[in-house]
């Protein structure tokens, strides 16, 4: 994926896909994934300038080349091969990232796999930004 490609899908991610979920809204909502759900992978809809949010592409976990970021296609949670990454559309992994918010309440898998449990609502959305981002 290119910069570009990757910024705005980072920019739909964290502009529309929450803007018309009312129970999420106002909500910051953070991202942690590993097999316990334990490393932290960033935050959604807390500002595009805000270091822990995915939508910085110059912050840890927006940037494309950051070991953390969901958009470094060489990472662990980057790749669209790894069982651990958000954009590998078949994992059926309990490493996939999830969704919660500071209370610790569960929003969902964070992940392009439209047939798997539990996952986030917007899923089929976001592998349709994917493939767009991706040139597929």
């Amino acid at each position: 994926m290119t910069r570009i490609a990757l910024f705005l899908l980072s920019l739909l991610i964290c502009s529309s896909a929450f803007a018309q979920k009312p129970i999420i809204f106002g909500r910051e909502l953070m991202i942690f994934g590993g097999p316990d759900h334990d490393e932290f992978l960033g935050c959604l809809k807390c500002g595009e300038f805000n270091l822990k949010s995915i939508c910085n592409e110059f912050g840890r976990y927006g940037s494309e080349f950051s070991s953390k970021g969901v958009f470094n296609e060489f990472s662990r949670f980057g790749s669209q091969f790894s069982l651990s990454s958000p954009w590998n559309e078949y994992s059926t992994s309990d490493s996939v990232p999830v969704i919660v918010d500071k209370d610790g309440r569960f929003y969902g898998h964070f992940t392009i796999n439209k047939y798997r449990g539990n996952a986030v609502e917007f899923a089929p959305e976001m592998k349709r930004w994917f493939d767009e981002a991706d040139g597929e």
